[in-house]
C-alpha cells in the first residue's frame, strides 16, 4: 500500500476550512459601516441634521443667487458648526471603535483619571478633521476644473463650492475614519460599505455632477450662474445620500 505524504496531502475539508478562514480574515479587515451612537441625543440629531442643512440652504438661496461668493463664504462657518454638532453627538471619533470598553468599577472603587480622555479625544479628532477638510477643498477644486469648471475665471466661486462639498461630504468621514489608509482606499475606490457618512459623500458628488445639467440651457436665469446649480445638487445629493446610506443601503457595498 503506497504511503501518503501528510505534507502534500490535502483534503476537500481542509481546503474549505482554509478558504473559509481567509474569507473571515478579509471580512474582519474590511471597513465596517460607522454606527450612530446609541443615545437619545444622537437619534434626535441624526434626524434634525438634514432638516437643519436643508432649511439653512433654502433660507440662503436668494442671497446665493445675487451674491454667490459672499453667501458661500459667510455660510461656510454655519455649515461647519452644524457638521461639528452632528459628528460629535452622533458619530464615534476615529479609533474609538477599536478601543476596549472600560472595565466596570467595583463598589467603592474610584475611576482612574486616565479614563477621562474621551472629551480630549473628540476635541483632537475634530481639530484634525477640520484641517483635513479645509485642505481637501484644494484637490476638490482641481477635480471641478477637470470636470469643466472655469479654469482662469470664477476662482473664488469654484473654491468655495469645493469647500462646501468638503464640509458636507468629507468632514464626517475624516472624523470617523481618521487617516487610516486602508479605509480611505476603500472609500475613494467606492468599495466602502454604505453608512450616513459614505452615503452623504456619494450623494453629494452625484448631486454636483447632475447639478451641472441646467447651466448650459438657454433659459437666461440668474440661478444658472456658476456654481449655484452645482451647490444645489451638492446639498440635495448629500441629504438624500445620507438618508439612504443610513437606512435602506446601510452596510451594503458597490462591489
Amino acid at each position: 500500500m503506497p504511503l501518503l505524504d501528510p505534507v502534500t496531502m490535502s483534503t476537500p475539508s481542509g481546503k474549505a476550512a482554509t478558504a473559509q478562514a481567509a474569507k473571515t480574515t478579509d471580512a474582519e479587515a474590511a471597513t465596517k459601516p460607522i454606527p450612530i451612537l446609541p443615545t437619545s441625543q444622537a437619534q434626535i440629531m441624526r434626524h434634525a441634521h438634514p432638516v437643519l442643512l436643508g432649511a439653512f440652504f433654502y433660507a440662503s438661496f436668494n442671497a446665493l443667487v445675487h451674491e454667490p461668493v459672499t453667501t458661500m463664504w459667510s455660510s461656510a462657518p454655519v455649515v461647519l458648526a452644524v457638521q461639528i454638532a452632528y459628528t460629535t453627538i452622533c458619530l464615534p471619533p476615529a479609533g474609538s471603535q477599536s478601543v476596549k470598553p472600560a472595565k466596570k468599577l467595583r463598589p467603592g472603587e474610584k475611576k482612574k483619571a486616565g479614563s477621562e480622555s474621551n472629551v480630549s479625544n473628540i476635541a483632537v479628532t475634530t481639530t484634525v478633521a477640520l484641517f483635513l477638510t479645509l485642505f481637501a477643498a484644494l484637490p476638490l477644486h482641481v477635480v471641478f476644473v477637470l470636470f469643466g469648471a472655469p479654469f482662469l475665471t470664477h476662482l473664488p466661486n469654484t473654491f468655495l463650492c469645493s469647500l462646501h462639498l468638503s464640509l458636507l461630504g468629507l468632514y464626517p468621514l475624516f472624523y470617523s475614519h481618521g487617516v487610516d489608509s486602508e479605509e480611505w482606499l476603500e472609500i475613494l475606490g467606492a468599495r466602502a460599505p454604505f453608512d450616513e457618512g459614505f452615503g452623504g459623500l456619494v450623494g453629494g458628488c452625484l448631486g454636483a455632477w447632475l447639478g451641472a445639467v441646467p447651466i448650459p440651457l438657454d433659459w437666461d436665469r440668474e440661478w444658472q450662474k456658476w456654481p449655484i446649480t452645482i451647490l444645489v445638487g451638492v446639498y440635495a445629493g448629500y441629504v438624500l445620500g445620507k438618508l439612504i446610506g443610513g437606512t435602506v443601503a446601510h452596510g451594503k457595498r458597490f462591489a
